[in-house]
């Protein structure tokens, strides 16, 4: 698979954020009338830059000290701040999720089109096109 993944660049990984962010804002949509229920997002760049970067090794000074620090939501959920309050403790507005949903849809598509260039590519150039 490391051949492909230098073949395809990263839009296989851009794929698999915004197929996660895809299911979370569905999800949103789908609890909108379930109390205490609270509408969760990602941050897409920040997810995918933290994909592409390794973390540096942290040592410990001490014997004391912790050997590896703790990371904050390790897989990029956020939790969406409502613009107006609900009574029942949902944060969920279907209007701003259907848009999100929407604009998350179109850069899926967008990424799967790169993707499919990249693919036609490799295929061209197996074939010695």
């Amino acid at each position: 698979m490391k051949i492909l993944d230098g073949a395809l660049g990263i839009h296989g990984q851009a794929l698999a954020v915004r197929t996660k962010r895809l299911e979370l804002l569905a999800q949103n949509l789908a609890n909108a009338d379930t109390p205490n229920f609270k509408a969760r997002d990602i941050d897409f760049r920040q997810v995918l830059a933290d994909t592409n970067t390794q973390p540096a090794a942290m040592t410990a000074t001490r014997g004391a000290h912790y050997e590896v620090g703790e990371v904050a939501n390790p897989d990029g959920t956020l939790y969406r701040v409502p613009f107006n309050t609900a009574v029942d403790g949902n944060t969920v507005e279907s209007s701003i999720e259907q848009a999100q949903y929407g604009k998350a849809a179109a850069q899926y598509q967008t990424t799967l089109n790169f993707l499919e260039s990249r693919i036609s590519g490799v295929r061209k150039a197996l074939r010695g096109e």
